[in-house]
């Protein structure tokens, strides 16, 4: 199976040997690392850790490891239990605490977990940060205190309502427009805490009339929770039997937002955080800020709006970092993460399905006309394996050379932007392939494209 401890966290499958799954040993050790970490970061000897969990199965047992070692680290804590992956990240700063937790593999199937790791600001720790505590771990350079300057524990509970009443009471979030628009919304939320925060959140917008399918929080996934066509197919057929105005589809930790039109279509995850850029544009215009793979469509609403567009390398905490930067109103990923820095530095499907359908109903549209309005790309993600003593980095040096005179990006990988497509190569850290990923105005130029590049990488091999 697999464990992959990287500078954001830890994620791997749950059972096995420590050191190739993630295990109760390897959660120690994490959890201990991070607690040197806080420790040094914080200047404290008993500093505060929030923690939250999303609903899969390990999850409770996870909690109380984490918990636990956390304590006998000297690190207070404060349990938000059962919780969403964006409610973490804003009780971290609202309880004053000096870093925080959370508990989930975000889209993996139900056998994954994993240990996501904040700062006092309730942001993903930087790449410096991460590459530091992984040092600790790698030397087991812990120091326990003795038992009377161990940390305390503690519960709090209504954090989802509080993360909830922040998002209502957003400029741009239009309450009484959502309310008197009398939708019918089908959700699917996969059976994980996104029926927790989901139903309050409706509720508060004045949205009664919902078909909740996966709606308990047992863990059990009824489906792939990553939000993806192939894994959608009953909430699709149920927006359209019952005449809803759309569907609303979140992972286990709900911070990704997918959405279904109400012809039972994929209204594309890559177009959730472009239509609510479109919403920006039109009541708050500023800068965006996606990755490098996401669609294209987010930098012609921008430029369209005579605002900035930029690009960061891929990674929530790189997303991040170029928004401070630049300033960004907007941003976040292709992946429909929504990041929104007036509430907070993290992706966010809370704050995403209040700001859709407040667009929505300003509109006065259907999800499909929504759809048809803004640019329209398709995309196609591909991928070359290399033998044994290749080296991927020798071989995108010869894509940029072969490409040199077209506009070319190597922040991450290299990304050639030609003038109606794109293609994007990136090197995996885990396996011997080179990842394609291509943009173009159709599927099958999309498609084509990454042959074309596969045809050139191959005849270099």
């Amino acid at each position: 199976m697999t464990l992959i401890s990287s500078i954001s966290g830890t994620r791997g499958t749950i059972g096995g040997k420590p050191g190739t799954n993630l295990t109760p040993l390897d959660a120690v050790n994490f959890a201990a690392a991070f607690s040197t970490f806080v420790i040094q970061q914080s200047g404290k000897e008993n500093p505060t850790v929030v923690i939250g969990r999303d609903a899969r199965p390990s999850g409770g047992w996870l909690s109380d490891l984490v918990s636990g070692t956390l304590q006998a680290s000297g690190v207070n804590v404060i349990d938000l239990g059962l919780s969403t992956t964006p409610t973490v990240e804003i009780a971290v700063p609202g309880l004053n605490a000096d870093g925080g937790i959370i508990l989930t593999a975000s889209h993996n199937p139900v056998e994954w977990n994993a240990l996501k790791l904040l700062n006092n600001k309730g942001e993903f720790i930087s790449a410096e940060q991460g590459k530091a505590l992984l040092e600790t771990i790698s030397k087991a350079d812990f120091d326990f205190p003795d038992v009377s300057k161990t940390g305390s524990y503690s519960k709090e509970h209504g954090w989802i309502e509080k993360h909830v009443d922040q998002v209502l009471a957003y400029a741009l979030v239009d309450v009484e427009g959502i309310k008197n628009a009398n939708l019918k919304i089908a959700v699917d939320s996969v059976n994980s805490t996104g029926g927790l925060a989901i139903p309050v959140l409706l509720e508060r917008l004045g949205v009664t009339n919902v078909e909740h399918i996966n709606g308990d929080v047992s863990g059990n996934f009824a489906h792939n929770p990553e939000p993806l066509k192939k894994h959608l197919t009953e909430i699709s057929r149920i927006v359209v039997e019952k005449k809803c105005d759309l569907g609303i589809v979140v992972d286990p930790d709900v911070d990704r937002l997918a959405l279904i039109s109400e012809n039972g279509e994929m209204f594309g995850e890559e177009y959730t955080l472009v239509a609510i850029a479109d919403y920006y544009m039109k009541n708050k215009p500023g800068a965006t800020v996606s990755n490098l793979s996401s669609s294209r469509a987010l930098r012609d609403v921008t430029e369209a709006a005579g605002q900035m567009y930029s690009a960061s390398a891929v990674g929530e905490v790189n997303v991040v970092t170029e928004m401070k930067a630049k300033n960004a109103v907007i941003g976040g990923e292709g992946n429909g993460g929504i990041i929104v820095p007036d509430l907070h530095y993290g992706r966010d499907s809370l704050a995403g399905i209040a700001l859709f359908l407040s667009h929505f109903v300003h509109e006065g549209k259907q999800m499909s006309e929504m759809r048809a309005g803004l640019p329209n790309y398709e995309m196609a993600k591909n991928k070359i394996e290399l033998k044994a003593g290749m080296n991927p980095d020798d071989l995108i040096e010869k894509m940029k050379l072969r490409y040199a005179s077209e506009n070319v990006n190597t922040i991450d990988g290299l990304k050639i932007d030609f003038a109606s497509e794109w293609v994007h190569l990136r090197k995996s850290n885990t396996e011997p392939i080179i990842r394609i990923y291509t943009e173009s105005k159709s599927k099958e130029a999309a498609e084509a494209l990454a042959q074309r590049i596969e045809n050139e990488l191959s005849s270099m091999i």
